[in-house]
């Protein structure tokens, strides 16, 4: 349960925060938030005040038929932000969140210690060869398409079972490739239903038994705000309640957008940590 990032040991055994940076204008929840150096350096420093372990930089909007943008526009977005955060808070812990393998090489070449990958190594036939020479902790994330079509009436005979067996495929491959530092994530609202999602997030201590940490990104998402009736910017509570599941069922990582009440979470779980 230990990854080596940089150089850095981060022990996942009780729990951290990962605060998501989008840099995106049209994600779901806080897109075009972040426009300017000023912006970005002071939801960074907020977050890492609040206890992130993990800064998660996004430059591809992955919602739901989000719009689809050349390597070029993502890599012209994203290095300038992380050479921004990287210089500014020289001891951050950045992850980059791309399926893109030629952005994994440069992002980590300026300063990234982490790899994000929403598409399990599915999008880039050269991404489990990229991470593994450049020996980053590699986050492999469950999704069934794209994010143009995975909302698209997705159908699975047993949802769990399925997305297990994708992961031990992926898994199996990497090992092979000498890539050991592997956290999972089971891909809450990429090409799954309200049900799915719930399905998943009940069984989620099933996917301990791929021996690799796991990665619950649930925040603001839409199986809490539809569920409830709400919007996405009222859906803070909800994304406290799921994410205490979510530890409660094994989850060694949150990604958020409120890295407070996350880190709340945390320490009121690790209370009756069994």
């Amino acid at each position: 349960m230990t990854i080596n990032c940089k150089g850095t040991l981060v022990d996942l055994s009780s729990p951290k925060v990962m605060g998501i940076l989008n840099i995106t204008p049209d994600s779901f929840f806080d897109g075009g938030k972040y426009k300017n150096e000023v912006e970005i350096l002071n939801q960074t420093e907020k977050m890492l005040l609040e206890g992130a372990t993990f800064i998660d930089v996004g430059a591809y909007s992955s919602r739901p038929g989000a719009t689809h943008i050349s390597e070029e526009e993502e890599l012209n977005r994203i290095i300038p932000v992380i050479n921004l955060l990287v210089k500014n808070f020289p001891e951050i812990i950045i992850s980059a969140d791309t399926f893109r393998s030629k952005i994994a090489k440069e992002s980590v070449e300026n300063g990234v210690a982490i790899i994000n990958d929403i598409s399990g190594g599915k999008m880039d036939d050269k991404m489990f060869e990229t991470v593994a020479k450049l020996q980053v902790p590699y986050i492999l994330m469950h999704m069934l398409g794209t994010p143009q079509n995975m909302q698209k009436n997705p159908v699975y005979k047993d949802v769990t079972q399925e997305i297990i067996s994708f992961f031990a495929e992926q898994i199996y491959k990497l090992h092979q490739l000498k890539l050991n530092d592997i956290i999972i994530d089971v891909g809450f609202g990429f090409g799954k239903t309200v049900a799915h999602n719930f399905e998943i997030l009940k069984n989620l201590n099933l996917f301990k038994s791929l021996d690799a940490p796991i990665l619950a990104g649930i925040s603001r998402k839409s199986m809490l705000y539809k569920t409830l009736d709400i919007s996405a910017q009222e859906a803070l509570n909800a994304t406290t309640s799921a994410n205490t599941i979510a530890l409660l069922n094994g989850a060694n990582i949150l990604r958020v957008h409120d890295v407070k009440e996350a880190v709340e979470a945390v320490k009121i779980v690790n209370q009756i940590s069994f």
